[in-house]
Parts: structure tokens; C-alpha cells; sequence
């Protein structure tokens, strides 16, 4: 078998396609993140000198002078923005601290926090993907500080993703952090897969949903939240 025809059922899915079309065609494998078992054995310096060294090998390939002023530093650079800040996410030690306070106000009413900016990496290729989070919920009992939110979203997004995936993934944990049903989560984001490779389409975004609770069953609750953030 060729190595561009290497199949995903290497990775235990029994899937006929190709990778590289797969790719293009924005497959999902699970609601998790993919991780192996001993992801985390190995400490953050370590890691960082392995991407550094395997990096600069990616750079000599495509005949780069790793000499040149400019380029020298490039390989750590990379290695660092990877495990310190773009797939921080990854690592369940940096998992927001989500705590909860009593809705003293007995504010019962939609709570949303809309245009949460975002960055995230496409798991395909490794590019990024950019956009907004409109997250809401209705109260329990209890209320989360704000900015927690904003970390949530930062979380999941920092680790290669899919965005559908990502979607759940914001949306499971607000419920469990906050102990109620009653949580809606709307991403719109631009892929640069899209705008910067393969058809180069620079206007399109991808819009995805979550909706539990009273945003599934109630469609004033929903249609509320749809007015809220006007998505333009």
C-alpha cells in the first residue's frame, strides 16, 4: 500500500477514505480530544526539546538556512507557542477552576456572554481557526464569575479540534460546571484550511450549535438567545 493511501483504519476506524481527502471533507473521530494514555509522562521542558529538534529537521527539508539571523530561533519559538499557549489545552492541569456562587439576586432569567473571541488550530492540517463563542445559560442555584467562561471556551480551543467538536465540548462542561440542563453555545468561525488552502474561500464561516434543556425543548428560550446575539 502506498503512503499516501495509508487508511484511518490504522487508527482503529474502519473508514475506506484516504487521509488526505478526509481532511477536506472536516471528519470527526470522537467527542474527546484523540489522546494516548501517556500524553502527559512527559514533562513540558522535554516536549519542548523534542518539537524544537524535530522542527528544526522540517525546516532544513524544506531548505531553510537555519543559520540565517532570523531563523535560528524559529524551531524553539515554535516548540514553546505549542506547549506554553496554542495546544495549552490539551493538558488537564490547565482546566479552568470553574467555582460557583450562590444566585443570591435569584436572577432566574438568560445569562449570555456573546463575541468571545477565540483561536484554535484546525487538527487536519494545523492552521488555525478563528471566530466568536455565544455562550448562555440559565441558573440553577448557582452562577459562575464571568470571566470563567471566557476560560472554558480558551480551554477547549487550545488543542487541535474540529469545531463541531469543540461546540460540545464547551457546551458538556458549562452543564457540569454549572450544574443545570439549561445551556446554549453558538460558534461562528473562519477555517483557514479553507480561506488559505485547498478552494481559498476567505469570506465563508462555519456556524455551529449546542443547545440542552430549555434551549432544546423551548423554542422561545432558543429564539430569545438567536436575538441576543444577532449573528451577522
Amino acid at each position: 500500500m502506498k503512503q499516501k493511501e495509508i487508511m484511518l483504519n490504522t487508527m482503529g476506524i474502519n473508514i475506506s477514505q484516504p487521509i488526505d481527502e478526509m481532511g477536506d471533507e472536516h471528519i470527526g473521530t470522537s467527542l474527546e480530544t484523540p489522546l494516548r494514555e501517556d500524553a502527559f509522562e512527559m514533562d513540558d521542558d522535554l516536549k519542548i526539546e523534542l518539537i524544537e529538534k524535530h522542527f528544526k529537521e522540517i525546516m532544513h527539508v524544506l531548505g531553510l538556512d537555519l543559520s540565517d539571523d532570523s531563523l535560528k530561533g524559529t524551531p524553539r519559538r515554535v516548540a514553546k507557542m505549542y506547549i506554553k499557549e496554542i495546544f495549552s489545552g490539551l493538558n488537564p492541569k490547565n482546566k479552568p477552576d470553574a467555582k460557583l456562587f450562590e444566585n443570591k439576586y435569584k436572577y432566574n432569567e438568560m445569562l449570555v456572554e456573546k463575541d468571545i473571541t477565540f483561536f484554535s488550530n484546525c487538527e487536519h492540517h494545523f492552521v488555525p481557526i478563528y471566530g466568536k463563542a455565544h455562550v448562555a445559560y440559565i441558573s440553577n442555584g448557582n452562577v459562575i464569575g464571568l470571566s470563567k467562561i471566557n476560560r472554558i471556551v480558551q480551554y477547549f480551543a487550545k488543542r487541535p479540534q474540529v469545531q463541531e467538536r469543540l461546540t460540545m465540548q464547551i457546551g458538556n462542561e458549562l452543564k457540569e460546571a454549572l450544574g443545570t440542563n439549561d445551556v446554549a453555545v453558538v460558534i461562528d468561525a473562519h477555517h483557514m484550511c479553507v480561506s488559505t488552502r485547498g478552494v481559498q474561500d476567505v469570506n465563508s464561516s462555519t456556524v455551529t450549535s449546542f443547545y440542552s434543556g430549555k434551549f432544546e425543548n423551548d423554542e422561545n428560550s432558543r429564539s430569545e438567545f438567536m436575538k441576543y446575539i444577532a449573528l451577522k
